[in-house]
């Protein structure tokens, strides 16, 4: 199946807010399904005034969990972003990506960072 899909945020969360990772995850959940069909997804965050890492971070941080940066970089196009938004869907991106190659390590230097002990639990 190769239709393209075209996703609104402002549409899908119901609200300019896009602050909550439970409404990411609604977004996350159609873009992920696209995506395993090999389609094209384009995202659009017309009417969207607020945006949060939380939100990004479940609706496009995890994808790099279940596919690879080719598949998301090919399939997956981002449009209608306030140039702010912009730059903190790119940290949240990078923070996925380094997560994502190597979660333990990446979980024990936040851990470390936050000085908590450092035994499994």
């Amino acid at each position: 199946m190769s239709q393209n899909l075209h996703i609104s945020i402002f549409e899908t969360v119901g609200s300019q807010l896009c602050v909550a990772s439970d409404d990411g995850q609604k977004v996350h959940d159609r873009v992920a399904l696209a995506l395993k069909e090999g389609r094209h997804v384009t995202v659009s965050f017309l009417n969207v005034t607020s945006l949060t890492s939380a939100f990004l971070n479940a609706a496009i941080g995890q994808l790099y969990g279940s596919f690879t940066e080719e598949q998301i970089r090919s399939l997956l196009k981002v449009q209608d972003m306030q140039p702010d938004d912009i730059a903190l869907l790119k940290r949240v991106v990078e923070t996925a990506k380094q997560y994502f190659k190597d979660p333990e390590r990446f979980q024990q230097a936040v851990r470390e960072a936050l000085g908590e002990d450092t035994d499994e639990e």
